[in-house]
C-alpha cells in the first residue's frame, strides 16, 4: 500500500511541475473562453471602448449636429415712421438746414429652417410680417438678404428665400409616426443669444381650438421655446424635421413647458403651394358651422354627438348651389368622416377648387348626399 501511495505522490508532483513550466512558457494554452448562459449571452463581458466620434449613450449630439446647420437666425426691420416729403426737398434743406428726423426702425428676431438647396426657408408669418428688410444668419457664419416668396396667415407660416450656394438642407420627418412621449429637440435663436438646442418630449398631438391660427393641428412639447425660437425646428432623435416651432402658452412671456409646433406635413403643403402659386390655394364651399355638443344633441334630439351643424350658408356659394341648408349636419366629405368643425375645415380646405366633391349631410334624421362644386377660399387678411 505504501508503494502505491509513493507512486501517486510522485505522479502528482511531476504533473504540477509540468503545469508550472508550461504555464510559464505557453500561458495562452490555459485561457478559458467565457462561459455561455442561455443563447449567445456571455457570463462575463469585456467593456467595449467607443472610437472617437462614435455614438454616446444618452446623448443626442448626432441629431443636433445633423439638424443645426439648416436652422437659421432671422433679423427683420420695419420702418415705423416715414419722413414728410417736404423734409426731403433739397431747397427746404438748403434754407432751413437738415431737419430730417431719423427714421425709426423696429427690429425683431426669429428663426427659420432651410428646406431646399434652392434657398427656400420656412418660418412663421409673424416673424416676417410687415418687414421691410430681412437678414438671414446661417450657422456657418454667412449672412444673406432674404425676400418673401409668400405667406399664409391662416397657418402662421411664411416662405422666404436667400441666394447662396452650398446650403445645408434639413431632412423632413413623418409626424404621423410620432407618439406622445417621444424625445424631441427644439432648435432656434432664443432672445438673440445664438443658436440653441433644448430637449423635451412630445406632450400631445393634434392640438386645436387654441385660437392661435385659423387652421390648427399642433404638436405640443415641453422642450423650452422662447422669444426668438419662432420659426425654428422641432426635430426627432435622428435630426429629422417634425414641425416648425410657432407659439407658447405663457403668462410671463417665458417658457413654462407648453410649446406648440406646426407639423411638417402642414408646412410642406403650404411650402409647395406658395412656390407653385405664390399663395396657398384651398377649397371653400361657403358655410358656417358649429360643433355638436352633448347638450345640443339632447336638445334637438339628434341622436349623435359627432359631425358639424351648418349654422349658415353664404348666398350664391357652392354649398348654396348644391342645396345645403342651415340646420343640416355635415357627416362626411369625400367619404371621410367629419368629427367636428376642425375636421370639416381641414377636409374642405384640402379639396382642389373646381372639382366636385360628395358630401353627406343629415337632414331631419335622413342622410342625403350632395355633389358640391368646390370653390376657391378667399385669401384671408390678418
Amino acid at each position: 500500500m505504501r508503494r502505491y501511495w509513493l507512486l501517486f505522490a510522485q505522479t502528482v508532483t511531476i504533473a504540477l511541475g509540468l503545469y508550472v513550466v508550461v504555464a510559464a512558457l505557453r500561458p495562452a494554452w490555459f485561457e478559458r473562453a467565457p462561459t455561455q448562459v442561455g443563447i449567445g449571452t456571455p457570463q462575463h463581458s469585456v467593456p467595449v471602448l467607443q472610437a472617437p466620434g462614435g455614438p454616446t449613450p444618452g446623448s443626442y449630439r448626432d441629431a443636433a449636429s445633423r439638424a443645426m446647420p439648416a436652422v437659421v437666425n432671422i433679423l427683420t426691420s420695419k420702418a415705423l415712421r416715414e419722413a414728410h416729403p417736404l423734409l426731403k426737398d433739397p431747397f427746404f434743406r438748403r434754407f432751413f438746414g437738415d431737419k430730417t428726423p431719423p427714421q425709426e426702425q423696429m427690429a425683431s428676431l426669429g428663426s427659420g429652417v432651410i428646406v431646399s438647396g434652392d434657398g427656400y426657408i420656412l418660418t412663421n408669418y409673424h416673424v416676417v410680417e410687415g418687414a421691410d428688410e430681412i437678414e438671414v444668419g446661417l450657422a456657418d457664419g454667412r449672412k444673406a438678404a432674404a425676400s418673401i416668396v409668400g405667406t399664409d396667415p391662416e397657418t402662421d407660416l411664411a416662405v422666404i428665400r436667400i441666394r447662396e450656394n452650398k446650403l445645408p438642407v434639413i431632412a423632413l420627418g413623418d409626424p404621423g409616426q410620432a407618439r406622445v412621449g417621444d424625445v424631441v429637440l427644439a432648435i432656434g435663436n432664443p432672445f438673440g443669444v445664438g443658436q440653441t438646442v433644448t430637449l423635451g418630449i412630445i406632450s400631445a398631438l393634434g392640438r386645436n381650438n387654441l385660437h392661435i391660427n385659423h387652421f390648427e393641428n399642433f404638436i405640443q412639447t415641453d422642450a423650452a421655446i422662447n422669444f426668438g425660437n419662432s420659426g425654428g425646428a422641432l426635430v426627432d432623435t435622428r435630426g429629422n424635421l417634425l414641425g416648425i416651432n410657432s407659439a407658447i402658452y405663457s403668462q410671463t412671456g417665458g417658457s413654462v413647458g407648453i410649446g406648440f409646433a406646426i407639423p411638417v406635413t402642414t408646412a410642406k403643403t403650404v411650402l409647395d403651394s406658395i412656390i407653385k402659386h405664390g399663395q396657398v390655394v384651398r377649397g371653400w364651399i361657403g358655410i358656417e358651422s358649429q360643433d355638436i355638443t352633448p347638450e345640443l344633441a339632447a336638445s334637438f334630439g339628434l341622436g349623435r354627438d359627432k359631425g358639424a351643424i351648418i349654422a349658415g350658408v353664404v348666398r350664391g356659394s357652392p354649398a348654396d348651389r348644391a342645396g345645403m341648408r342651415p340646420g343640416d349636419i355635415l357627416l362626411s366629405v369625400q367619404g371621410k368622416q367629419v368629427g367636428n368643425t376642425n375636421d370639416m375645415m381641414n377636409l374642405i380646405a384640402d379639396l382642389p377648387p373646381g372639382d366636385k366633391a360628395k358630401m353627406t349631410v343629415m337632414r331631419k334624421n335622413r342622410e342625403t348626399t350632395l355633389d358640391v362644386t368646390v370653390g376657391r377660399r378667399p385669401r384671408q387678411t390678418p
